[in-house]
């Protein structure tokens, strides 16, 4: 019975995981359409408000970007680049690499 319930949790988890990845991906595309049209209008923007609009413009930007960064951070917390077993691996492989040159030489 607890190998149902942990697989049953295993594919909760697994949902969830991919609800959270496919929410961040429709956060980005968003962000991307807004990025696009609010530098369309900073290109645009003419006028005796133009200093105010572009200041309220890059405002939007750079808090959206800052936001949607620890979106990203928080969605791909867990995917690591270098990961524990890529180190062990790759230490492995350094140190045959090192006894393959010494009994060589020998």
């Amino acid at each position: 019975m607890t190998k149902e319930l942990k697989e049953k949790q295993q594919l909760i988890n697994a949902k969830d995981k991919v609800r959270k990845i496919k929410i961040f991906y429709i956060h980005l595309a968003g962000y991307i359409i807004v990025v696009a049209l609010l530098l369309y209008n900073l290109y645009i923007v003419a006028g005796p408000y133009k200093n105010n609009i572009i200041s309220l413009n890059l405002s939007v930007l750079f808090a959206w970007t800052i936001f949607i960064i620890i979106h990203g951070i928080n969605v791909f917390k867990q995917k690591q680049i270098f990961k524990k077993s890529w180190e062990d691996k790759k230490t492995e492989q350094f140190l045959k690499d090192k006894e393959e040159e010494t009994t060589f030489w020998e």
